[in-house]
């Protein structure tokens, strides 16, 4: 055994940490204060847009998705020089979009950022701030809109839904925008990918007769009797396609030669009888 203990691994830096409670407040304030005609998403839908963008079955480009979280339409958010607004906003949304996929790659579990309805405190759970040892149990806080208008996670809700569904519709809302926005998805042949969808989506209004009776069907054989049973279920079915798609993400494509290798002394494919060493292979 060596007389002293090998050196501690130095502390890891401030980008590798997933937003502290405050931070997650002040994210909210900065897309809150985005000047209209834009449409930002408030920070509850904005956490499950990026859990969407990290189930992808393609890795995703920063600059693929991020304007539609600073407008739901895609419009730039000011002019060609980001504002300290636009670059502090975009520091912690990667920051949040990190500690996500990193979190399910490591314990195929998260915590999602969720809005209890009637919540007035300004508690959230402790581990939002800190590396979580056994993510999964979901956090609270609270978000402004900045000016009284109503958000977008507010405008999402149904009054008349039970509370379960009110808290949770947010957040799938926005993981909904996602797969909207980019469909690969919904092109993966695998019924799994599809049962999980089904499962998540069973918070959201049912637009069709048959979506109707797939989430009814859903309701039926999956109850959820708490907000705390709902969160679990979200990230099961959240930490599922992040398995099924992970082969993909990662797929490296086999390079196939359209023609036979040539070997150095096999005659040279042009015609000129040489040896191809000879010839096109001489260099």
């Amino acid at each position: 055994m060596p007389e002293s203990a090998p050196p501690s691994r130095p502390p890891p830096g401030a980008a590798a940490h997933d937003l502290t409670e405050a931070e997650f407040a002040e994210l909210d304030g900065l897309l809150a204060g985005i000047p209209e005609p834009l449409e930002p998403l408030d920070v509850v839908m904005l956490d499950g847009f990026l859990a969407g963008v990290v189930v992808q079955p393609l890795l995703l480009d920063v600059e693929q998705w991020l304007p539609y979280v600073f407008d739901s339409g895609g419009h730039r958010w000011g002019e060609a020089e980001p504002s300290p607004e636009q670059r502090r906003a975009r520091e912690l949304i990667v920051r949040r979009l990190a500690a996500i996929n990193r979190s399910l790659a490591e314990y195929r579990a998260f915590e999602p950022l969720i809005l209890e309805p009637g919540d007035g405190s300004d508690e959230a759970a402790d581990s939002q701030g800190e590396e979580a040892a056994e993510p999964g149990g979901g956090a609270t806080i609270d978000v402004d809109s900045g000016d009284g208008a109503a958000s977008p996670a507010a405008e999402a809700q149904d009054p008349a839904a039970d509370p379960v569904t009110v808290a949770i519709l947010p957040w799938v809302a926005g993981f909904q925008f996602a797969a909207d926005l980019f469909p690969g998805l919904d092109e993966v042949p695998d019924d799994g990918v599809a049962t999980a969808l089904a499962r998540l989506y069973r918070f959201l209004p049912a637009e069709e007769d048959d979506d109707r009776a797939t989430v009814e069907l859903v309701r039926r054989e999956r109850p959820l009797a708490s907000i705390d049973a709902a969160v679990d279920e979200v990230v099961a079915c959240v930490a599922d396609l992040y398995d099924l798609t992970e082969p993909l993400r990662y797929r490296v494509e086999t390079v196939r030669r359209a023609e036979p290798k040539v070997g150095r002394n096999d005659p040279c494919p042009c015609g000129s009888g040489r040896k191809f060493k000879q010839c096109h292979g001489a260099g």
